[in-house]
């Protein structure tokens, strides 16, 4: 072992000592590291920014941005609502879910698809009684299997790829997961479609960190446009569409109030709506019956080139010019340019009309409008702004425009014709360009986190194979299975991988084992392709612990699991991976 070596071991070592230890951030570790290798001679200095500009890095980031713009168009729940009444028990709802959130992460990110379909699996929770402990840890096990079929479905899948394209010139295409992936996968849900029992029931579920707030129940106004589809449709079927989430307080009709009107009352167009509900109720329901709000009878403002439309909560604080006068007596777009589009008040139902009510002290204000005319009018009218959260009440959603750009994008590397960043920048961009995600949102989409974990740790991975530490590792593991099957060979990449990444994030594991078992497998006279394969999927197979994979974390308050409880399920499942998937994977990469 030359001094050379030494250093990137000990690098490494401490590294991931570092990550298992827990104490600071996987970030914060893997820059700290790269700072330590430049220093100690083993990271050359024109290298060290090489993961920043790395294929990877930019394929993660444009992978996040589509997979935002996807969540937030509501193309999901649309096309699920009318299959949601037929769950009516664990029996069927866990392994629909599991299968639906399986399928989404083959086109996006895992944990994005699983952010998607959380709520929706909350939803029939709460309307048929299942325990969210029943639903949420096999779908989040389905949402890493799923990823494990296309290249952009996760991280590790992306690196092993270019760890390929290092090794032996030629990255892995779009699809060259699938065969593989998509048996594994089906396995999988098969198998937690039918233990999931094992999991713990009617264990009450944390609230998520923004949950009260999302709790909110507004009054707002909306009005049936001409020509609207609701037309001689009567109060009971656009009550029907609210799925008991949105009540109609009141008619208006010609300026005649009719407060809590009748079902058989048939809708003409003009008639103005007065609703209460949370606001993702709401923005539901505006969505399937295309009402407009009223918006306090203002236009909606229109930004400026460089700016864009949001929406903030803002409370009334106790000296606000605002106290004592009813919404009708305001100016507020003509003061400030925004428009007031509803009002919640804790404890209470306001019946009254929207422009009638008196607002108080601690009322919380729906407001939309340029983003750089909020804090003047947060100013001017001595609000209180409330924690920054998603909210969707007043904004257009471009149900279709991110899943026809994604498509799109995956087609043409599927054929060959553009690479692989290439697309998916280009699907990052057009999605922004066309309004299927706002600037704002489409950089608070990027995790700063992981892509800086992954930036950083590229050049450490490159240390361990530029200084020889990769062959030697390989030389010693090549060793121990010189005389056995390659099926055992095979099986101990992947074991490795699955032990590594509970303690590791999941990118860092790869970016460790795959090149040294790569090297390994070259060692032992084999092509790298299967052992490359093996690393993605032990990264990916991660069900053992809440702190290994964000999927596993994104599930456990709401479901109300404890550390133990995962390998309820992630224990045989582990197992079940680990028996199969060694000679699965032979049979499409023979050694």
């Amino acid at each position: 072992m030359t001094l050379q070596q030494g250093l990137a071991f000990g690098l490494v070592g401490l590294t991931i000592a570092a990550f298992i230890w827990g104490r600071f951030r996987y970030d914060l570790v893997a820059c700290v590291a790269l700072v330590v290798g430049l220093a100690v001679g083993v990271i050359p200095a024109e290298a060290a920014f090489d993961g920043f500009r790395n294929d990877v890095t930019v394929i993660i980031a444009c992978a996040l941005i589509v997979s935002a713009a996807f969540s937030r168009s509501g193309i999901v729940e649309w096309a699920l609502k009318p299959l949601t009444p037929l769950l009516k028990t664990s029996a069927t709802q866990t392994p629909v879910l599991t299968a639906v959130v399986t399928l989404l992460s083959m086109c996006t990110k895992n944990v994005g698809a699983l952010a998607i379909m959380m709520p929706v699996a909350m939803r029939v929770s709460a309307t048929t009684g299942t325990s969210p402990s029943r639903l949420l840890m096999p779908m989040a096990a389905g949402a890493m299997a799923g990823g494990m079929v296309t290249l952009v479905g996760t991280s590790p899948n992306i690196i092993v790829s270019e760890v390929r394209q290092d090794i032996v010139g030629q990255p892995f295409g779009m699809y060259d997961y699938s065969p593989v992936g998509l048996i594994l996968t089906a396995l999988i849900v098969v198998f937690v479609s039918l233990t999931y029992r094992v999991l713990p029931e009617r264990r009450q579920g944390g609230a998520a960190l923004l949950g009260g707030v999302g709790d909110n129940v507004y009054l707002t106004e909306a009005r049936v446009p001409e020509g609207s589809l609701l037309k001689a449709r009567t109060i009971k079927d656009l009550t029907t569409l609210g799925e008991g989430e949105v009540k109609i307080l009141a008619l208006i009709r010609q300026g005649q109030r009719r407060p809590r009107p009748r079902g058989n009352v048939v809708i003409h167009p003009g008639d103005v709506m007065v609703l209460d509900g949370s606001q993702e109720a709401l923005s539901r329901f505006l969505a399937r019956t295309r009402l407009d709000l009223t918006r306090n009878d203002k236009p909606a403002a229109t930004p400026g080139p460089t700016e864009e439309m949001t929406s903030v909560e803002a409370v009334i604080g106790r000296h606000s010019p605002l106290r004592g006068k009813s919404v009708h007596e305001l100016d507020v777009y003509g003061d400030f340019g925004i428009n007031l589009i509803g009002v919640s008040r804790s404890g209470y139902e306001l019946v009254q009309r929207f422009r009638r009510m008196k607002l108080e002290p601690g009322d919380i204000l729906l407001l939309q409008g340029p983003e750089d005319a909020m804090p003047a009018a947060i100013q001017g009218m001595d609000l209180l702004p409330l924690v920054e959260r998603d909210v969707q009440l007043g904004t257009d959603r471009k149900r279709f425009l991110p899943a026809v750009v994604l498509a799109l994008a995956m087609i043409l590397v599927g054929l060959g014709l553009v690479h692989v960043a290439v697309a998916f920048f280009a699907a990052a961009v057009v999605t922004v360009a066309l309004g299927g995600l706002r600037m704002r949102d489409a950089y608070a989409a990027l995790d700063g986190p992981l892509l800086v974990l992954v930036a950083a740790m590229i050049p450490i991975s490159n240390a361990i194979q530029e200084t020889g530490g990769s062959a030697l590792i390989g030389e010693f593991l090549s060793s121990l299975f010189v005389n056995l099957p390659g099926v055992l060979a095979v099986g101990g990449v992947l074991l490795a991988s699955m032990v590594v990444t509970p303690f590791l994030n999941n990118a860092a594991t790869v970016l460790i084992v795959a090149p040294i078992g790569a090297t390994m497998a070259m060692q032992l006279g084999f092509g790298p392709d299967p052992f490359l394969m093996a690393v993605a999927v032990g990264a990916a197979c991660d069900f053992l612990t809440p702190v290994g994979h964000q999927c596993n974390t994104l599930v456990m308050r709401p479901g109300g699991y404890k550390f133990e409880d995962y390998a309820r399920l992630g224990a045989p499942l582990s197992l079940m991976v680990l028996l199969v998937a060694p000679p699965l994977i032979l049979t499409f990469w023979p050694l």
